[in-house]
């Protein structure tokens, strides 16, 4: 017998269960595929500008900084003033999601585009975010081929795209949006939830920007229907 069937053989006899007890077996799969959800706060839900409006303020509390652009089409410019106003390399660092590769990134003619995972030596990194939250000015950011993980964490300034459509009321219905997107069998390996840039007060209860990741987060909204 391994370990692990010994710890759950002993939690089995605690709660008198057997191995083969078909109504906790059936209990847990109802449980499983109906995906029950628990008390959610009011906060989150309200209409869309002023949900949107609560994101914003609640990730500016967070030392995010926040931009709107009408659409993808002004994305490059957004990220490019971005680059300027804080003097940084003209170079960023994204994956192949569709929504970014839209943008007329070739109209930026000094801006360069690298593609792919970073390696650690981006200055600047740009992805999409699965959705926002408005409770907590969170964004959620969904691992694979076109946002890698690498992104959100190597480059010290991380600049995130999100439609205002994306920006959902708490994260009770990020879950249960992708989950009707994803289905069960395709879901990201890694969904890593970001407020605000990395910080620690670690050392002496002193605040450390970039401990753990970027020191910069800047959360770019495209308002567009």
């Amino acid at each position: 017998m391994s370990a692990r069937d010994a710890i759950l053989g002993k939690v089995r006899r605690s709660l008198a269960a057997g191995a083969e007890d078909a109504q906790r077996r059936s209990a847990v799969a109802a449980r499983l595929s109906d995906h029950p959800r628990g008390v959610v706060p009011k906060r989150g839900h309200l209409p869309k500008d002023e949900r949107i409006a609560l994101f914003e303020e609640q990730a500016v509390k967070a030392n995010a900084t926040v931009a709107h652009v009408a659409g993808y089409g002004d994305l490059p410019e957004a990220v490019s003033s971005f680059l300027r106003d804080k003097n940084l390399p003209a170079a960023v660092r994204m994956g192949a999601d569709p929504r970014l590769a839209s943008a007329p990134w070739a109209g930026q003619k000094t801006l360069e585009i690298h593609h792919g995972a970073s390696d650690g030596e981006d200055a600047s990194g740009v992805s999409h975010a699965f959705a926002g939250i408005a409770e907590t000015g969170t964004l959620a950011l969904t691992s694979g081929q076109d946002n890698p993980t690498t992104v959100n964490f190597l480059p010290e300034n991380h600049i995130v795209v999100v439609a205002a459509s994306d920006v959902l009321p708490d994260l009770e219905t990020v879950w249960q949006n992708l989950r009707a997107a994803r289905g069960t069998t395709g879901m990201p390996r890694t969904v890593n939830l970001v407020t605000g840039p990395s910080r620690s007060g670690d050392i002496e209860q002193v605040l450390l920007l970039g401990a753990h990741g970027p020191r910069a987060l800047h959360i770019v909204i495209v308002d567009e229907a």
